[in-house]
């Protein structure tokens, strides 16, 4: 029995494979090969834009101004991300299925929260980002927003992943002593769970400060804002500067995440 199973796995995945080469090969040849793919100039500004990589502007005034951009960035992003937390914890929670008190309820919530959470996060931060630009303005609410949507529905799906996860072994011994399901929760899912879910959530956390920079494109402020303007005027070096400030903010951002994982396994 176990090896038709794996056999049946095997062919899944043959298959799956399959169709992925078929239609990437197919979106080769979907493509219009031609002289004009390529812009004209583009192999001129290509140089420009390496060159400046070496040269990066480093006056005082661009220094000081990236410095209040990369704050910027990084407070959307963490306004964002502490309401995406917040909402996820408790949606991943309710999708997982774990306070359910019966099969029906379990099945129930979990096919519409799950549902709810592939909705937020199905369309783009960039394209709330617009929709609450239109609706609300150009203020820092706007790029809040649309990170809190798009990231709880992630966070709240992976959340309720990681808890249906939990080994059965300590659940079943929790139950049996009588727990209800609150105390499920609190002594037996979450502690087996907690540690995939924070290194997660600070894996998200660096793309949250990728997607606070992409958004800033719509004028909302930031690196993001200051590169567009940069990229405008053709000033490059100003542009490698600002670049240089988001790779030192997800540098950061990454170096805190491997010292806090490594303290939750410790």
């Amino acid at each position: 029995m176990e090896k038709l199973h794996n056999s049946l796995d095997f062919h899944k995945r043959t298959l799956l494979t399959g169709g992925l080469i078929l239609v990437f090969i197919w979106s080769l040849f979907s493509i219009k090969w031609g002289p004009d793919l390529l812009h004209p100039g583009g192999g001129t500004i290509l140089l420009q834009i390496i060159k400046a990589l070496f040269h990066p502007n480093l006056s005082s005034e661009i220094l000081k101004l990236s410095l209040i951009s990369a704050w910027r960035t990084l407070a959307y992003a963490v306004a964002g991300m502490t309401l995406a937390i917040a909402f996820a914890f408790i949606l991943g929670i309710l999708a997982s299925g774990v306070l359910a008190k019966d099969k029906p309820g379990r099945l129930i919530s979990k096919g519409i929260l799950r549902g709810l959470l592939g909705f937020m996060r199905a369309i783009h931060e960039l394209v709330w980002a617009w929709l609450f630009v239109a609706s609300i303005g150009l203020t820092p609410f706007a790029a809040i927003f649309a990170l809190v949507i798009p990231y709880g529905g992630t966070l709240g799906r992976i959340f309720a992943d990681i808890l249906n996860d939990v080994p059965e072994e300590p659940i079943s011994a929790l139950k049996s002593s009588g727990a209800s399901k609150l105390q499920l929760l609190l002594y037996g899912y979450l502690p087996f769970a907690k540690t995939d879910m924070i290194s997660y959530t600070m894996y998200r956390f660096e793309c949250a400060v990728r997607s606070s920079t992409i958004m800033s494109f719509v004028g909302l402020g930031g690196l993001g804002y200051q590169i567009q303007l940069a990229l405008q005027d053709l000033n490059y070096n100003d542009v490698w500067t600002y670049l240089f400030f988001l790779v030192a903010l997800v540098v950061v951002i990454d170096f805190w995440s491997n010292i806090l994982r490594r303290g939750l396994v410790e």
